[in-house]
């Protein structure tokens, strides 16, 4: 761990630092991340560690959850009448969770108040940012126990996804139980079904989403093999390069659809380049490996799934159900995808619990 700062939070009965920390890329490269840590000020030994996985912010700094004016809180999202702010921030259920004696982690991820670009959507990196938080939270003599969970949004629903999947070496002398994705956003599944988010890729008609387009910088920043070029029109990349660590996801979102019918298109994918594409996508996408654990899949599917589509969803659990995982879903029809964690949090925390308390 490089740094730890205690830091003010109105959760009743807890402490919070926010911390930078070793983590990797899911291709061995050394990477930092940031995040916040928060305890029960009871204090305690052997505690239920719980590591939630944010959802989409941006690429770069102006994204950074832990940031934000009083981080150490319950979710609230950019498309409420309370937000303040420009990204979705905080974690949902977290005073239950400290009500329950669990220590929580929350990774801003690598990119996101750390330098570089954050390689967005590349669940193993994601996810190992998530798991090695919580080797952090065990290095500050807090009483963080080995036994953890791991529950993730949209973004980092994916995340959720690929961290019961990940090299036996990244969990060390950690036990997951189970994990939650909720609303996932798996890449590969995205670029096999090019519909909500995904379809400019088939349709040059509709101005790229900027999930879309941070998706392809995300991969291309893990990925220093892939062209931009190959992807983007010149205006495509001067935006991103001159907006990519000042401007979150929301403001990114407005941007691009502003210039793209002001001066033209964002995306040009040349002839052949797309395979190699897929490839890094896939290579960094959750559902490639049998859980290690059981996974409850959380769903929104009011209006067929607002941001992550509920096909995106259901083509996850499929996937993690044909390769030998145990997942169980439930559906929440009168849920949009921003509304989805606060109402699910609930059920997940009660999955969580029983699994906390057979081990």
């Amino acid at each position: 761990m490089h740094e730890r700062h205690e830091i003010a939070t109105n959760i009743r009965g807890a402490l919070a630092w926010r911390i930078r920390y070793s983590s990797q890329d899911s291709s061995g490269v050394a990477t930092e991340s940031t995040g916040l840590v928060i305890a029960p000020s009871s204090g305690g030994s052997n505690l239920p560690v719980v590591t939630w996985a944010h959802g989409t912010t941006g690429l770069g700094d102006a994204a950074c959850p832990s940031t934000q004016p009083d981080p150490v809180r319950e979710l609230t999202v950019y498309f409420s009448a309370e937000s303040t702010q420009s990204i979705d921030y905080g974690v949902p259920g977290l005073q239950a969770f400290i009500d329950e004696g669990w220590i929580v982690c929350a990774t801003d991820y690598q990119g996101l108040g750390t330098p570089g670009m954050h390689h967005y959507t590349v669940n193993r990196t994601n996810a190992i940012d998530a798991v090695t938080i919580v080797h952090a939270a065990r290095a500050m003599d807090i009483g963080a126990g080995t036994q953890f969970g791991c529950m993730g949004w949209s973004q980092g629903g994916g995340a959720a996804a690929a961290a019961a999947e990940l090299d036996a070496g990244i969990y060390g002398e950690l036990t997951l139980v189970g994990t939650v994705p909720i609303s996932p956003g798996v890449g590969k599944i995205a670029m096999a079904n090019p519909e909500g988010p995904a379809q400019a890729l088939t349709n040059a008609d509709v101005p790229p989403d900027s999930h879309l387009v941070m998706l392809l910088f995300g991969t291309a920043a893990e990925n220093p093999k892939l062209q931009l070029s190959d992807v983007f029109t010149p205006l495509g990349l001067s935006i991103i390069e001159e907006a990519w660590n000042t401007q979150p996801v929301h403001h990114l979102n407005d941007t691009i659809a502003r210039l793209y019918r002001l001066k033209g298109a964002i995306l040009q994918i040349q002839p052949g380049v797309m395979p190699a594409w897929q490839t890094a996508v896939a290579a960094g996408s959750a559902a490639q490996n049998k859980p290690i654990c059981p996974v409850f899949v959380c769903m929104d599917t009011f209006g067929g799934g607002t941001v992550v589509p509920v096909a995106w969803q259901t083509d996850y659990v499929k996937a993690a159900q044909s390769l030998g995982g145990s997942v169980s879903t439930k559906e929440y029809p009168n849920d949009d995808h921003f509304s989805l964690p606060t109402s699910c949090i609930a059920d997940a925390t009660a999955w969580m619990k029983a699994l906390f308390t057979s081990n």
